[in-house]
């Protein structure tokens, strides 16, 4: 039996999650002949690693620093990718052409979702890096009013205001120092580093709303810990990562509905024994 083929790439990429949610996608599609493996790639390996694709490859997620080094690789892009000039899926088609596509905006919006989590009337973004341009693409679709990015440097907040300009979100930027007002919002999406937002947990407001906080080790962070203390809706990195993989599957698989529930149980055990 021939082999269909799948994998991510990026560097680091040890502890990628991702072999464990595809792999159990497709043992609960029933898809025998289908293996996802994980490569460690940086950038300068990427266009050697792309050209040697054979005909047995259905398609690659990508994590960093891979997602804006791949866009030259391809042969389209989907209008999502290009909005946030960011690539996080591959799907090689019947042809063989590589087209790239972005499920991290749509997986944060299906995350949201989920938890019942649609329009909102305005929302804040915590940090400004390659994570918070894909909130804002995610926000330019359920958000109908201003957008606060709290970010640390005025390039980063030009940055930010340039993003919204480019996907029709009105943005206004604001210190990081100031970062405590954020919680305030009806929605805010927390976009840093393990360990940046542990200083704002003590200034969660009573009855706060919703927190998507998109890290999902260690979890939950000091701040998540609190807003749900406090009564709020947390929604973790856990549920963006399951939700953006599904999408993945089901683009690369042809398969619909991708398999959440297999998925999500899966991610959850894998980090359980960590």
């Amino acid at each position: 039996m021939s082999r269909i083929r799948a994998a991510v790439l990026g560097s680091p990429i040890e502890h990628s999650l991702s072999p464990v949610l595809h792999r159990a996608a497709y043992r609960a599609l029933g898809l025998d002949d289908w293996s996802y493996d994980r490569f460690e790639i940086d950038e300068a390996a990427l266009p050697g690693f792309v050209a040697g694709l054979g005909p047995e490859w259905a398609g690659l997620s990508l994590t960093m620093p891979l997602k804006r080094a791949v866009l030259p690789l391809l042969d389209g892009v989907s209008d999502t990718a290009a909005s946030v000039e960011a690539v996080n899926t591959v799907v090689r088609t019947g042809d063989g052409r590589l087209l790239g596509d972005n499920t991290d905006i749509p997986g944060i919006v299906a995350a949201l979702g989920e938890r019942g989590v649609g329009k909102v009337p305005a929302a804040a973004i915590l940090g400004a890096g390659a994570t918070a341009s894909s909130a804002l693409a995610a926000l330019a679709r359920i958000c109908t009013g201003e957008v606060t990015a709290y970010v640390r440097s005025r390039a980063r907040a030009d940055e930010m205001r340039q993003w919204g300009d480019r996907l029709g979100v009105a943005v206004r930027t604001a210190d990081w120092a100031d970062a405590a007002e954020a919680l305030a919002a009806p929605l805010v999406i927390a976009t840093t580093p393990a360990g940046t937002t542990d200083a704002l947990a003590a200034s969660v407001p009573e009855a706060p709303g919703t927190l998507f906080d998109v890290l999902y080790e260690p979890w939950p962070t000091a701040l998540a810990a609190s807003w749900a203390d406090r009564g709020g809706q947390v929604v973790g990195g856990l549920d963006l990562l399951v939700h953006q993989a599904v999408l993945q599957v089901e683009r690369m698989t042809g398969r619909t509905p991708g398999p959440l529930a297999a998925m999500r149980a899966a991610g959850e055990r894998a980090l359980a024994a960590r």
